[in-house]
């Protein structure tokens, strides 16, 4: 019986066996879906290796302030420009994402204000500045003759709609960040888990950070087409958190994020591909969520085994006493 079934599957063509495991060739073997699933997926795989990084280092919310705070350099680089090019628009986002990632650094340095406090004003300042220019610009006979509906992608994300020049620049921004970490990998490790000693050593805290922000603000101006200004620190924070949950060691935590990222880009371009009307970017961070969620149950920091272990104590405790 076994000899049969597994007859038959071999002598299935590749679209049959693909159809065979509930995926559609012809989906798949599209030119659309291939172009977007590239993108999500280089995209993914990036923002999970660097945003662990800033899980790490215990400011994961800042990829959040930077994401809402690129939206006006978006703005204002349409404005400057009159266009709906992609690297005006990228290099924008990452001029407004740097100033307000120097002004939330000089507060929090400068003041006694909780971070979140300060992340929380600079986020919605620069987000309803960005929100004020873009309802300045449509009721502007100026801006009017120049189609802008390519504007609101940049808030909630269509990556449906990614090119194959939206790619390139992905991979333009991912090739050189994977340089970087792979490059700094010692460094990173040593400023992630003891910048004491990091310093005592001379590595310089300063460096480390500039290289950070920056292949944090590359990613982040590349993604914002594709997830939004909203959803992106998602792909920062949701797979590093998930890779955290089944590993200690720095390498194989940045390994499992970069799977995790790449993996639900894969599944959540397929889920939009399949059901009419269901948005990619969302798509990606539903199935990025919900790997989360099951790592925080059955992995080996999971609840399933701080339970079992903690069952395990008490009964060997029991018996102690018993006996």
């Amino acid at each position: 019986m076994l000899s049969v079934y597994l007859n038959k599957i071999f002598s299935l063509n590749f679209a049959n066996l693909l159809n065979a495991i509930g995926l559609d060739f012809e989906i798949l073997s599209s030119y659309t879906f291939i172009v977007v699933c590239l993108g999500t997926m280089i995209l993914a795989t990036v923002a999970g290796m660097v945003g662990t990084i800033t899980v790490l280092k215990g400011q994961s919310l800042i990829g959040d302030a930077i994401g809402h705070s690129s939206y006006p350099g978006i703005i204002i680089a349409f404005m400057i420009g009159m266009s709906l090019d992609s690297v005006s628009l990228m290099i924008g986002a990452i001029i407004s994402g740097t100033l307000a990632f120097i002004i939330i650094q000089f507060i929090d340095k400068n003041s006694k204000l909780n971070l979140d406090a300060v992340l929380a004003v600079i986020l919605s300042a620069f987000f309803g500045l960005g929100m004020v220019l873009k309802s300045f610009i449509q009721g502007h006979p100026i801006y009017g003759k120049v189609p802008q509906g390519g504007l609101s992608n940049y808030i909630f994300g269509q990556a449906a709609f990614i090119r194959t020049i939206d790619v390139q620049l992905i991979l333009a921004v991912a090739i050189p960040s994977l340089l970087i970490l792979f490059l700094f990998y010692k460094e990173f490790k040593i400023f992630v888990f003891d910048e004491v000693y990091a310093k005592s050593i001379g590595l310089s805290s300063t460096l480390m950070y500039v290289l950070l922000v920056l292949i944090t603000m590359s990613v982040i101006a590349t993604g914002l087409k594709l997830v939004g200004a909203i959803l992106i620190s998602s792909f920062l924070i949701v797979p590093g958190i998930t890779a955290l949950q089944w590993s200690n060691r720095f390498s194989h935590v940045l390994i499992i994020a970069a799977i995790v990222g790449s993996f639900s880009a894969f599944v959540g371009t397929y889920i939009s591909s399949v059901y009419a009307g269901m948005s990619t970017g969302p798509c990606i961070i539903v199935v990025m969520s919900g790997l989360a969620f099951i790592s925080m149950f059955i992995s080996p920091k999971g609840l399933l085994a701080n339970w079992l272990r903690r069952r395990k104590y008490l009964n060997d405790l029991s018996k102690s006493l018993i006996d």
